[in-house]
């Protein structure tokens, strides 16, 4: 019996830095590496553009030992935690390093990586780069120069330089970079991050930045200090942190804006800073994971910082909602003039409410909302309710109840003819399907506006000129000369909360592989390099090949999904709900 044995192709390395989507996100995976070494200070030195000036990434955690080095840091794609465990060995932090790639991020965004890491008393060093790699078929077979000196026992740390940075790259952005750290280490204790000189702080998050100082009745002196967004993305972990004694108490805290019904709920996402109140200490529980609920100190903390927050907010976004909402009535002016004066009013208050709930939204997306609404308040039937409603006494409890019942009948009836309009839709999408010459493209027009057959977490997702344009741009690159036969149909839609949904058509006959999994997934990997949007990837088909990977072992947010399961599930749903409009 002959023996047989894997080995590890020297594009390895290259390929795995390849997993990140921008070199800002690189650098942040060296910065998890110092989380992991238990580092306190970070700092991060970024080269000029148009300079041959290195990224240095230069931390003072544990450090490496040359046995520490060559057993741990040159083995490739070890669980650190299977090793030592889910928590850092000095300060207890939860390890980030999982997959034992993190090492390789350097190479996205340079030929050559030079690693110089201390600790007690010795100090190892080599370098690493893409020329040496092309020389051996075998990463095993690579011979690296490890040198090793000896320095003084209070020097430990690491110290990364990306040398040679790649031209067909963008210089990393600093201020990109900021953004992508804040996520998960802006309010992180004993864990400072400098980039360029300057410490990571709230004053990083692109928008509005205020600071300020008062005395708070009981609580004492107080420091303030937030941003407000002018990104679409929702912040990581929104809200204002309270800081008592230099340690973050409890969860984030909006300060009653979240209980507010006349604050958009989606600006609250938008909301990112710290108060310090060391007065409230004596209302701290013992474990110092919360406030005492019925805290007075923290309900004057409340009166204090929610108006700045509302200021500060009105500032920002007022105005822009003003206008948005002056331009729609200027829009409807005729329609809202035909309606009777109490409608006016509230017609008026509901589009408010629209506005504000989907503030951060182009007029091309809210302006259907609007009409929908005009729509029911022009109908007979909602005419006829609202008419009802209105004429009936303040107290006259019984009348109002039967207006709410004529209401209710009233919207089962526009239900109803909505299903039987769908199963009608369902019964030509099966024709269409069940023919083998039918093509991607014809069954991507078919769905393209019925996202609804998934269900109804896809059923708010939409596309729009922009996403076709990118899609457009991206297959022109990408599928030239003979290649262009082989362009994939691939539809891009957004929802309300800016996540972006990838649908990959196949052939309704045609047996879904592995190959097609990978394709779906990798076009996910192209479009993450032009947006920080989350993206989730539907692949659609005929039939579930064998060598599909299975569920526990596809990338996050994939779904695989047949043609005759869709329908099925959308039938079944639909005869659902007839029959309980029937009963």
């Amino acid at each position: 019996m002959k023996k047989a044995r894997f080995y590890v192709d020297s594009r390895l390395p290259t390929l795995l830095s390849q997993e990140y989507s921008s070199t800002e996100r690189a650098i942040k995976e060296l910065v998890d590496n110092a989380w992991d070494a238990d580092a306190a200070t970070v700092r991060i030195n970024l080269p000029k553009p148009m300079t041959t000036e290195s990224i240095v990434v230069n931390d003072d955690g544990t450090g490496m030992t040359e046995v520490e080095l060559r057993r741990h840091y040159l083995s490739i794609a070890t669980d650190r935690r299977a090793r030592r465990g889910d928590l850092t060995a000095v300060k207890k932090r939860k390890v980030k390093g999982r997959k034992g790639i993190g090492k390789f991020a350097g190479l996205m965004a340079a030929a050559e990586m030079h690693v110089k890491s201390s600790a007690r008393g010795k100090c190892c060093s080599f370098k690493l780069n893409l020329e040496d790699l092309s020389t051996v078929d075998d990463i095993e077979k690579l011979d690296l120069s490890l040198q090793v000196n000896d320095c003084g026992p209070q020097d430990q740390g690491t110290v990364v330089v990306l040398s040679r940075l790649h031209q067909g790259l963008s210089f990393p952005h600093p201020d990109k970079l900021r953004q992508i750290l804040l996520e998960d280490y802006g309010r992180e204790e004993g864990f400072v991050i400098y980039v360029d000189g300057k410490e990571l702080g709230v004053d990083d998050i692109r928008g509005s930045f205020t600071e300020m100082k008062g005395d708070v009745g009981g609580v004492g002196q107080v420091a303030l200090k937030f941003a407000i967004s002018d990104q679409k993305k929702a912040l990581r972990a929104p809200g204002i942190a309270i800081r008592i004694e230099g340690k973050v108490v409890g969860k984030p805290s909006f300060f009653g804006l979240d209980k507010s019904e006349d604050f958009p709920p989606k600006l609250l996402r938008k909301l990112f800073g710290e108060v310090e109140a060391d007065g409230l200490f004596p209302h701290v529980t013992a474990g110092w994971d919360s406030l005492v609920e019925n805290s007075e100190l923290m309900l004057e903390l409340e009166k204090h910082v929610q108006p700045i927050l509302r200021k500060a907010f009105e500032e920002q976004y007022g105005r822009e909602m003003q206008l948005a909402h002056a331009r729609l009535q200027r829009k409807i002016q005729d329609r809202l003039a035909s309606l009777p004066e109490y409608k006016r009013a509230y017609a008026d208050r509901a589009i408010r409410k629209i506005l504000d709930r989907y503030y951060d939204e182009p007029e091309s997306k809210v302006e259907p909302l609007v009409f929908v609404l005009m729509e029911a308040l022009e109908r007979s039937d909602y005419r006829t309710l609202l008419e009802h409603i209105a004429d009936s006494p303040r107290r006259d409890i019984a009348s109002l109840v039967d207006s709410l019942s004529d209401f209710t009948l009233a919207d089962m009836a526009f239900l109803g003819e909505q299903a039987r309009a769908r199963m009608s839709f369902l019964d030509d999408l099966e024709t269409l399907c069940g023919d083998n010459d039918t093509l991607e493209v014809a069954v991507h027009k078919a769905i393209e506006k019925a996202l609804w057959l998934f269900g109804p977490e896809y059923s708010l997702f939409s596309s729009n000129e922009t996403l076709k344009r990118q899609v457009e741009e991206y297959l022109g690159k990408k599928f030239t000369g003979d290649r262009a036969s082989n362009r994939p149909d691939l539809l891009l839609n957004e929802d309300l909360n800016s996540r972006l949904l990838l649908i990959e058509f196949k052939r309704p006959n045609h047996p879904l592989s592995i190959a097609d999994y990978q394709q779906a997934t990798t076009y996910r990997h192209d479009f993450s390099r032009y947006t920080d949007q989350e993206i989730q990837v539907l692949l659609l088909g005929g039939k579930m090949g064998a060598d599909l990977p299975k569920p526990h072992l596809r990338e996050p947010n994939v779904k695989i999904m047949m043609f005759q399961q869709v329908i099925s599930s959308a039938r079944r749903q639909l005869g659902w709900l007839l029959k309980q409009l029937t009963l």
